[in-house]
């Protein structure tokens, strides 16, 4: 069967008769029909069939995951036959997630229970929660009866596998859900997850002493998926290969139930002419439309792309209009109240409803009782990663509750958390895909058949553009492709070890375990090799650095083990891939000026000014995490203001608004009329009348005193400003492409120059700026496609974003040590000592597996060579 799509559904009555009288009881008191991912996928996972299912927030695909599995454990317990042991993981990649599964777990399992206690029968399925967030006394207790049900997180499974008493526990696992495997597929936690998922398959194959089981078992995979492509891809990656030697995929189902939520989108622009307006205006304007659309709505959810917009835009609404967002009307007076006289903080510093009194000797059941009998659902609230559990679990709690009428976040509500019905979703400036736009708006109309609906606002001409070709390619289903990093040897060294841990295996053995991962299906001999000699200590000036070998490898026979008695505890407390992050220190000479991100950071090459704080400075270089800077009065910033959660725009969007640049810059030439054009871009968007009359006029005046860029027309302009010359590259690729671009022709025109030359990127282009004219035109005529991985490497080599992305990577496999012995080595001391490293694997080989990861992991994941190779070719 391999990977297929289902085409047709199976009959409901097949579907509902397959279940237990219990489960379809419950079932059929609680929904009036079956939800199209539930027609196509319950008879799949109860026949154990892989299946991967995408459809839309609020489209009942968790309970088409979990209604087979707890069909099987209440017949086994029917029978006699269900054991204290866990038969289902599923895997989050939050952890607020995870909460939230297991609370919308336990409630239909109760309301099972009270069927089957009318009926004189016992139910006993448990439910239980292995995160960073379980205490040492409930792991434990989890030891001493473990759930029929675990839910987790990735890097909690992979200490699960590697911790003894709790690999025998999953042992017997059947079944893993992995939720959300979108946002996992395109990281290396979704890497790191499928080797872990590699590993729980060899060990259900294995009895109590690790021998392999006389009869292979298939653990059935189920992933859940919101509006990704390709979905085989994401099949591929969720179920990995069975024999890879032959390059054949394990069965698995793909059902794709899209269409099954009405879409109401447009773009909206607060001004009548975009190009005309001045900031004061637009502001002004885009505040007006936001608080307009917010109060004709019940309840709102606002997604900015920055943690800072998501401050500034609640800041603002408060400001401009208090009445609405800042007090309480009470029922009975109208009188105005401050939301701290009603609405105090209802939890404590851990997530958990207070239970003590406050100043007035009110309990806090009362105050509650208090804010829900007085609320207008007049509030406003701000949800984003940087924000305290208890402040982020309030906002959450109070919005399912419908206490509040709107909540303004970053990324951090796109993810399946239950945050009630929301009957409006504003996005303000462009989400930069396809598949997150539709993740955001499909937030609203949560239930099933509800309609979904979403109001993109922008603010600047390109953004205008951007969105409103956005919002016709998510009408039409073209969904930006998923990029899954393949052979990351950083995580490759961490999940050997974890590996070698559980017990000696045969070097080949350990190769095609690997393997069977989607992401190391074509892992050559030789980086394998590299790697295992790097974790068994072959190169010996490695020790002198404090990097010791940690397996040990016999060619003679050809096993792998552990070496050292503290190999599990460094693992256990050095497991998992997201890099620890900090604030780099900018000084002058011994004068510290402010702080800047170190993703900011790592874009800066000695001569680059840019804006702290109101003035300019010229970044010099940088040791650990300090940046030396020089005052830099009168001259203009070469890098743009740049927050570290910013969106790169997908390469696949940026194609398709090229598309459409090129259909306008051919009505023009034909000399249609503004009517004419007007007509069209009407019929071909979907934006209101605004939008529509800014977009004329920006493509008329681009038009008019320059040409258009797109597809077939690369657009190069050259100004002067004083002794600088600088070129405009009017390359729309997306930044993660114009990354490669920028860096590949400054390196080349500052070789044919002899001197410096200064990139500044954006999603729309990039500009080269240096003291002498620079022949773009002719550098991209000599600049190779098949030379452009050369020169990326020689291009990156002393840059500080090769020096960041080895600290991580060395980290991920395990050269440095975050966690030893109980003490925790700072991010300052992991960068210090990753300088010295880099040093010294480049004295070995400049290919070492942890400095040729750190090339691949720029290259690939954090911009886009491939696509730059392609764009490049059409040149």
């Amino acid at each position: 069967m391999a990977i297929q799509h289902m085409t047709e559904a199976w009959p409901d009555e097949k579907t509902l008769s397959s279940l237990h009288p219990f489960v379809r009881e419950w079932f059929e008191s609680k929904f009036k029909e079956l939800s199209p991912p539930q027609k196509y996928s319950i008879l799949n996972i109860h026949k154990g069939i892989n299946t991967l299912i995408s459809s839309p927030t609020g489209s009942g695909k968790t309970l088409s995951a979990f209604l087979s599995i707890l069909n099987r454990l209440i017949l086994l317990q029917e029978r006699g036959e269900l054991e204290q042991k866990v038969y289902c993981i599923y895997i989050s990649p939050l952890k607020a997630l995870a909460n939230d599964i297991t609370k919308n777990l336990k409630q239909p399992l109760k309301e099972m229970k009270e069927l089957a206690k009318k009926d004189g029968k016992k139910l006993d399925i448990t439910v239980g929660t292995r995160t960073g967030d379980t205490t040492p006394s409930q792991r434990a207790s989890m030891l001493k009866k473990p759930p029929h049900i675990l839910i987790t997180t990735p890097e909690s499974l992979a200490i699960s596998l590697t911790t003894i008493k709790f690999r025998t526990m999953l042992r017997t696992t059947e079944f893993a859900i992995i939720d959300e495997i979108h946002s996992l597929a395109e990281s290396k936690r979704g890497v790191h997850l499928s080797l872990s998922l590699e590993r729980l398959q060899e060990l259900i194959n294995e009895d109590e002493k690790g021998d392999p089981l006389p009869e292979r078992k298939d653990l059935v995979r189920i992933g859940l998926s919101a509006t990704v492509s390709p979905l085989e891809e994401v099949a591929k990656f969720l179920v990995g290969l069975e024999y890879p030697n032959e390059r054949v995929y394990r069965d698995c189902r793909i059902v794709d139930v899209q269409a099954v939520k009405r879409l109401d989108l447009k773009v909206l622009t607060p001004v009548q002419d975009i190009m005309r307006a001045s900031h004061g205006q637009l502001q002004a304007a885009m505040y007006e439309l936001l608080h307009d659309l917010i109060q004709k709505h019940k309840t709102t959810l606002v997604f900015t792309n920055t943690r800072s917009a998501t401050e500034r835009v609640v800041h603002q609404l408060k400001s401009r209009y208090p009445r609405a967002y800042t007090g309480i009307i009470d029922g009975d007076t109208e009188e105005l109240k401050a939301e701290s006289e009603v609405l105090p903080e209802l939890l404590d510093t851990n997530g958990n409803e207070r239970t003590d009194e406050d100043k007035t000797g009110q309990g806090m059941k009362g105050r509650r009782e208090e804010a829900e009998k007085h609320s207008s659902k007049g509030f406003i609230g701000a949800h984003h990663g940087s924000l305290s559990k208890a402040h982020r679990f309030n906002i959450e709690n109070r919005l399912k509750r419908g206490e509040l009428k709107a909540v303004v976040c970053s990324t951090s509500l796109e993810l399946g958390i239950d945050i009630g019905s929301i009957d409006l979703v504003i996005l303000l400036g462009s989400p930069k895909s396809v598949a997150r736009a539709l993740q955001r708006i499909g937030r609203s109309g949560h239930q099933l058949h509800e309609e979904a609906k979403g109001r993109i606002i922008v603010l600047d001409r390109d953004d205008m553009v951007e969105c409103s070709v956005l919002l016709k390619a998510a009408i039409e289903k073209k969904i930006d492709r998923v990029h899954i990093p393949m052979n990351a040897l950083d995580v490759l060294a961490q999940q050997l070890f974890g590996l070698a841990i559980e017990k000696i295996r045969p070097y080949e053995e350990l190769y095609w375990i690997v393997r069977r991962s989607h992401c190391y299906h074509d892992l050559s001999q030789e980086d394998f090799s590299e790697v295992v000699k790097y974790l068994a200590g072959e190169y010996a000036s490695l020790e002198q650095r404090s990097v010791y070998a940690k397996i040990w490898y016999d060619p003679e026979n050809g096993n792998i083990g552990r070496r050292g008695k503290l190999a599990r505890l460094i693992y256990l407390t050095n497991v998992g891939t997201i890099p620890d992050e900090t604030s780099v220190k900018v000084k002058i000479a011994d004068t510290i000026i402010g702080t800047i991100d170190e993703a900011f950071l790592e874009r800066l090459t000695p001569g680059d000014v840019f804006v702290l704080g109101g003035e300019t400075y010229e970044f010099r270089f940088s040791r650990g995490l300090t940046a030396q800077v020089k005052t830099s009065a009168g001259r203009p910033p070469t890098v743009p203001n740049w927050a570290s959660e910013m969106l790169p725009l997908s390469y696949d969007l940026a194609l398709e608004i090229q598309s459409f640049r090129q259909y306008v810059d051919e009505m023009f030439r034909a000399g249609k009329s503004k009517q004419e054009i007007g007509a069209y871009m009407e019929g071909y968007l979907y934006a209101d009348e605004r939008t529509l009359n800014s977009m004329y006029e920006y493509f008329r005046e681009q038009y008019r005193y320059s040409l258009i860029p797109h597809q077939k027309r690369l657009l190069l302009e050259h100004y002067r400003e004083g002794s600088k010359r600088h070129v405009i590259v009017h390359s729309l690729y997306g930044r993660r492409v114009n990354d490669v671009l920028s860096r590949a022709l400054a390196f080349a025109l500052g070789r044919i120059h002899k001197r410096d030359v200064a990139v500044t990127v954006t999603d729309n282009g990039f500009a080269l700026t240096a003291m002498v004219p620079l022949n773009v035109a002719k550098a991209f005529t000599l600049l190779k496609s098949e030379e452009l991985p050369t020169v990326m490497k020689r291009a990156l080599d002393k840059t500080e974003v090769l020096g960041r992305r080895f600290r991580h990577c060395a980290a991920r496999s395990l050269m440095i040590l975050r966690t030893y012995k109980g003490n925790t080595k700072s991010v300052g001391k992991q960068q210090m000592n990753s300088r010295l490293l880099l040093n010294a694997v480049k004295q070995i080989s400049d290919d070492f597996p942890v400095l040729k990861e750190a090339r691949r992991e720029i290259l690939e994941d954090l911009m886009d060579i491939t696509d730059a190779i392609a764009v490049l070719k059409g040149i």
